[in-house]
């Protein structure tokens, strides 16, 4: 800490959680978000401009069934979304990634690791567009974010949150090295907890 900063002890605790924060966003701005490519895929950071193919991903019946509310996002919610997602990498150094097909150019949905304040935890998630599910993408791109974690990041352990009735994406969780660990509530509805620790 620069010896300037150096003051009253009473204002000490107030002053070290601000500099924290404002040192963090200065680090990210000149620190890119990576940029992964897998098998076949290509983890990207999101732009403003996925908003408009991401917000017509989400619009297509039973892309959201199994997440807190099924409800289609409108446009303007879509475009807040991204923005938190862009946000949540400058505040933690890691959050989701918007993905594409390798070559094709093509948004297909998200993957990556977000906090839980609520918690104090880590999620491994991903979402893809419809025509792409039951070819192994989801899996391809979490490995990516868990071994992201684990490894870039020296994160503990991760955990993974899925509905009891998406029976999919718990094979996902359990391929990629998750556990069950219990039956709980997560954004007001019952889930299953899975968990990973780190093995480095």
């Amino acid at each position: 800490m620069p010896v300037n900063l150096e003051i009253n002890l009473k204002f000490a605790g107030h002053l070290l959680k601000s500099v924290s924060r404002v040192e963090s966003r200065r680090y990210t701005q000149w620190m890119s978000i990576p940029t992964i490519k897998t098998a076949r895929l290509n983890l990207r950071p999101f732009t403003k401009q996925d908003s408009k193919p991401l917000c017509q991903i989400l619009s297509v019946p039973g892309v959201l069934e199994y997440f807190p509310s099924s409800d289609p996002l409108d446009l303007e919610r879509v475009q807040k979304l991204v923005e938190r997602q862009i946000n949540h990498w400058e505040d933690h150094n890691y959050g989701w990634w918007a993905f594409e097909p390798d070559r094709a150019g093509e948004l297909v949905g998200w993957s990556g690791l977000q906090y839980l304040p609520e918690t104090d935890e880590i999620e491994i998630g991903y979402l893809l567009s419809k025509p792409y599910w039951g070819k192994g993408l989801a899996t391809e791109s979490a490995i990516a974010g868990l071994d992201y974690g684990f490894i870039s990041l020296g994160i503990e352990k991760i955990i993974g949150i899925v509905h009891p009735e998406n029976v999919a994406s718990q094979k996902v969780l359990e391929k990629i090295g998750l556990r069950f660990q219990e039956q709980t509530e997560y954004f007001g509805m019952e889930c299953y907890k899975y968990l990973a620790l780190n093995p480095n």
